[in-house]
C-alpha cells in the first residue's frame, strides 16, 4: 500500500443512485430449490412468483398474530 493517495481529481458521490433499490442473493438449499423449481414449472411460472407469493402469505400471517 502506498502511504499516500491522490484524490484530487475524485469526485464526491459519483457512483451514489439515492433510488437504488438493490437486490438481496437469496441462496436456498438444494432439496427446497429442486422442489420450488419443479412446482415452478408444473404450474408454468418462475422460481420468483413462487417465492414471492409464500413469503407475502408469511408477512400476512405474521402480521395477523400481532
Amino acid at each position: 500500500m502506498r502511504e499516500e493517495y491522490d484524490f484530487s481529481k475524485g469526485e464526491r458521490g459519483k457512483f451514489y443512485r439515492p433510488d437504488i433499490e438493490l437486490s438481496i442473493p437469496v441462496y436456498l438449499d438444494e432439496d427446497v430449490a429442486a422442489f420450488i423449481r419443479k412446482l415452478a414449472e408444473q404450474k408454468g411460472t418462475d422460481v420468483e412468483t413462487i417465492v414471492n407469493d409464500w413469503l407475502r402469505r408469511s408477512i400476512r400471517l405474521v402480521e395477523s398474530a400481532k
